[in-house]
């Protein structure tokens, strides 16, 4: 734990004096054109990153971060130390921080688009690239950059339309993803013998080419599975989540707002969970970033990760219903629930592999509800089900967190502006995963991680360890 305190330390002096709008003693009215665009601000960072962990490699390579054991080797390998993420770290108490930054303080320090009151996820997007907290010029610039690399190609547009309706718009979602990777500029500079020191400026570019189109390709998918099939128009004026909002045929300032909160809160949750963890192990195969993501994708759609959030909705409505659409007390909300679970049924959206207390997303979800949607019916039982439900699973005994994750309230937000669609809300989380881990996969590239190759055992190996080692 020391060595990791020391690394934080030093990594955080290499941030302190860059970590605030103000430090860069440049106004808000300056042209962003004369400042580095996110692009060179990142070379300009990576001597000095790069040297942080060669030094740490040669005075700390020896050291043990921790053990695994027995139960951890059965059990998913929770709480073992043993991988480099560099955007982001989860701390079981106060939940996620990116770059350094709590999401409150995210959505205190980063810009915003002009009327509204939520932090751009351009603007999450230089601070997981750099570590730094980004001008509005700065932000502005990545908005335009992200626009010019905006269009689909007819071929992926042609692709989705001839997808079949009823495919999972997830499915949809990571064959896309696949189509454009004929483009991938790591392919081809790999392909032509690009040097090591090299690989992440074509990978940035990937990443970048990537996440600009994210929004059109998922707002495609809406349209082909949901809709009229008719595709609506990128506009280069608007901002990234702006722009995904219209071309999913919304027009709503609120909703707007809703969709930059939620494109920013779930872009990263350090680097164990499924969908970062399947990017970053396929990436260190230098796959490209098209391959990695789309792998990522898949893992996000499993219904123990992001596919969560569809069945928190959809069990919450079928509450609603069971209880005749009216309100009641909270014994008989606790007498409904303990239902379920002596029936062998879990409550979706509780409880977290990592987290001890109510995940600071969820709460922050909360607070825009209770600004925007407080009379909503969904949103008061949502609200209810908060008070009720974890003190059932604590006298249940069955769980280490009985409290609420991110997933138990982003469907009733969704389902309030009109997107009622539970099958497509994993595809929201898609399209915002790829900043987090897109930006982290650079940074691999960046720092020459290695082929991710862990040593595994078999339960036999496991029985002639024990019995020698009793």
């Amino acid at each position: 734990m020391s060595l990791l305190r020391s690394t934080t330390r030093l990594f955080s002096s290499v941030h302190k004096t860059t970590l605030t709008r103000a430090s860069y003693n440049i106004p808000l009215s300056r042209s962003y054109a004369s400042e580095p665009t996110l692009k060179e601000r990142l070379a300009q960072i990576i001597p000095g990153k790069q040297e942080v962990v060669k030094k740490i490699k040669a005075e700390h390579g020896d050291k043990v971060l921790g053990a695994c054991t027995v139960s951890q080797a059965y059990g998913g390998m929770r709480d073992i130390k043993s991988m480099v993420y560099e955007t982001s770290l989860l701390d079981s108490n106060e939940g996620i921080r990116f770059r350094g930054l709590s999401i409150p303080e995210v959505q205190a320090q980063l810009p915003r688009a002009n009327g509204g009151q939520e932090p751009l996820p351009e603007a999450l997007l230089w601070l997981l690239m750099t570590g730094e907290v980004p001008t509005q010029a700065q932000v502005e610039g990545v908005r335009k950059d992200l626009s010019a690399r905006a269009t689909v190609p007819d071929n992926v547009v042609q692709l989705i339309k001839s997808l079949p309706k009823d495919l999972h718009p997830m499915s949809q979602f990571s064959i896309a993803v696949l189509a454009l990777q004929k483009d991938s500029k790591f392919a081809k500079a790999y392909q032509q013998g690009v040097k090591k020191g090299q690989y992440w400026d074509t990978t940035f570019e990937d990443s970048l080419d990537l996440i600009a189109k994210l929004p059109a390709i998922a707002a495609m998918i809406y349209q082909h599975t949901y809709k009229s099939g008719e595709f609506v128009k990128h506009d280069s004026s608007l901002d990234w989540s702006a722009n995904f909002t219209k071309m999913l045929g919304f027009n709503n300032k609120e909703f707007d707002d809703l969709m930059r909160l939620y494109l920013v809160i779930h872009s990263d949750h350090e680097g164990g969970n499924v969908s970062a963890h399947t990017t970053h192990l396929v990436g260190s195969a230098l796959s490209d970033p098209y391959l990695s993501f789309s792998a990522g994708l898949n893992g996000l759609a499993g219904p123990l990760h992001g596919l969560a959030n569809q069945e928190v909705l959809t069990w919450t409505l079928d509450l609603q219903q069971k209880l005749g659409h009216k309100e009641v007390s909270n014994e008989k909300l606790a007498e409904v629930v303990w239902e379920g679970l002596n029936a062998g049924r879990v409550v979706p959206g509780f409880g977290h592999a990592v987290l001890r207390k109510t995940d600071p997303r969820y709460t922050c979800q909360r607070e825009f509800a209770l600004k925007h949607l407080p009379n909503d019916p969904l949103f008061k039982l949502i609200s209810q089900i908060y008070d009720v439900v974890p003190g059932v699973l604590t006298k249940q005994g069955k769980t280490k967190n009985p409290w609420p994750n991110v997933d138990a309230h982003s469907g009733v937000l969704l389902q309030y502006y009109g997107m009622k669609e539970h099958s497509y809300y994993t595809v929201l989380f898609g399209v915002s995963r790829a900043l987090g881990v897109l930006s982290s996969l650079t940074w691999d590239r960046i720092l020459s991680h290695p082929l991710e190759r862990p040593k595994s055992v078999t339960t036999e190996w496991i029985q002639e360890w024990t019995a020698k080692n009793p």
